[in-house]
């Protein structure tokens, strides 16, 4: 059996996309993991599913290259826009409104939250700065922007030891759901960002990383609205006020169609 899929990015965070709103496509977590698998699969950070909605264009499922489902993704979000034309996108971090506007597309996610259950944590805490440390990463601020995150604030987000604190504090009990982790250094009126994503390790550039750490920028007065955030795989513009949706704004790419084979993927 084949089915057809597209392959795109948003800045080097990459996804295969399956268009399922008339034909069903039945995802596993070994599924998911065999289609992410960058040598015996398509490859890809994300798996991203389109199915109908009775409230939006369409709905949009996410899975992790490590086969778990998430609720949202920034990137993919912008990705869908562009592929399928869609202004408002159902997902299970809430509803997404999106619109094409040609070298870039810009996507609202609606607002951030703050309270410790909504993030959420095991138990209640300052969510602005956390009571907590791990190696060098001290006192985060934390926000769900519809998946969890944490935001280290440091000297320079290049020296931090990522790939070995990230998977300590994704799994730390504190977070019953997981959590991504961002380390930004807000330097030259811009955010420069490195984000672990739970499930996925740390990728070349994240969507909902970059709001929540212009969330945090803004809201600890260390940058104003909007921000420009640098990831390896290139920058977003995220605009945020209080009481408002953060919008962003930034490339997504097609880079080709194709054909998956699913037997050879059992």
């Amino acid at each position: 059996m084949k089915r057809r899929f597209d392959k795109m990015h948003g800045l080097g965070n990459d996804f295969v996309i399956v268009d399922a709103r008339k034909e069903s496509f039945e995802v596993t977590p070994a599924l998911a993991r065999a289609i992410a698998d960058r040598r015996k699969g398509v490859g890809c950070d994300q798996l991203i599913v389109l199915e109908p909605s009775d409230a939006a264009d369409l709905k949009m499922r996410i899975w992790n290259s490590d086969g778990g489902e998430v609720e949202s993704c920034g990137n993919a979000a912008r990705c869908v826009v562009q592929l399928t034309g869609a202004r408002r996108i159902d997902s299970e971090g809430g509803l997404l409104e999106g619109r094409d506007l040609g070298a870039d597309v810009e996507v609202s996610i609606g607002q951030p939250r703050f309270n410790w259950d909504e993030i959420p944590l095991a138990y209640a805490m300052d969510t602005a700065a956390l009571p907590m440390a791990w190696g060098g990463l001290q006192h985060p601020f934390a926000v769900n922007v519809g998946n969890p995150h944490l935001v280290f604030f440091v000297a320079d987000a290049r020296e931090v030891e990522l790939d070995e604190l990230g998977p300590k504090i994704e799994h730390d009990p504190v977070f019953p759901d997981r959590i991504n982790v961002n380390v930004a250094t807000y330097v030259h009126d811009r955010l420069k960002l490195r984000t672990f994503e739970r499930g996925a390790g740390e990728t070349l550039a994240c969507g909902t990383g970059a709001c929540a750490s212009a969330v945090a920028a803004i809201a600890t007065k260390r940058a104003e609205s909007p921000v420009r955030v640098d990831m390896t795989g290139g920058s977003l513009s995220i605009e945020w006020a209080p009481g408002e949706a953060i919008r962003m704004r930034g490339a997504a790419t097609h880079v080709f169609s194709g054909e998956l084979k699913l037997e050879a993927l059992q």
